[in-house]
């Protein structure tokens, strides 16, 4: 279970928010502005709040005033944004294969091969970022951030940046994900036809406050 209890003020807006969250898949849905972002940054540790409580599977990742604020690599959390945020330096399988450094191979949860099969980007393996598509980026972009072995899988408006061709051909390995992996995701957009495609489990947030 995911619990977010925060404030965060800014000179021109203000996010204060009380949540929990404990469905697999729950899509945080809103016009752009509302908030979606900064309450993902809350969540991961990007941002800091003014005040309040974030909770990851009963462990306070953030406590004001227990003086609690975990960095971003301790709280396990796997990030895809909307640009793909691969290392240009590295070919496809190093992309991929970053991560594994840093988790021993006892607390893997996926297998290297598993992952390239499910998303299905294997042929990608000796290219370099600039060779690939926007759609081949995030899909190795949700790759590395599920070799990461995250507790939380969370997706910023991963497809706001792709025409409606690469959206139709990303979808499907989103809503795998979605199906087959099997830890919590938090997946925002402010499309709601989108959203409709891979859970119905949905938060509505409009300036800075969950509406439903």
């Amino acid at each position: 279970m995911i619990e977010i209890n925060a404030t965060l003020k800014r000179p021109d807006f203000t996010l204060d928010v009380a949540l929990q969250l404990d469905q697999r898949v729950t899509a945080i849905f809103g016009p752009s502005g509302s908030g979606k972002s900064t309450l993902l940054s809350i969540i991961a540790g990007i941002s800091k709040p003014d005040q309040g409580r974030v909770m990851i599977n009963g462990e306070a990742v953030f406590d004001d005033e227990k003086k609690i604020n975990k960095p971003i690599h301790q709280r396990r959390i796997g990030l895809v944004f909307q640009d793909a945020r691969l290392f240009p330096h590295l070919n496809v399988e190093h992309n991929l294969r970053y991560p594994l450094k840093f988790t021993p191979t006892n607390e893997q949860q996926f297998h290297f091969n598993d992952i390239i099969n499910l998303l299905e980007i294997g042929a990608l393996l000796k290219r370099t970022t600039h060779q690939l598509s926007g759609g081949e980026k995030q899909r190795v972009a949700l790759g590395r951030a599920l070799l990461s072995s995250p507790r939380l899988l969370m997706l910023d408006e991963p497809m706001a940046s792709l025409d409606e061709s690469l959206k139709s051909q990303i979808l499907p390995f989103l809503k795998k994900v979605a199906d087959e992996i099997n830890i919590p995701m938090i997946y925002i957009s402010h499309s709601k036809d989108e959203i409709m495609q891979i859970t119905n489990n949905m938060v509505y947030i409009n300036a800075g406050k969950i509406v439903a």
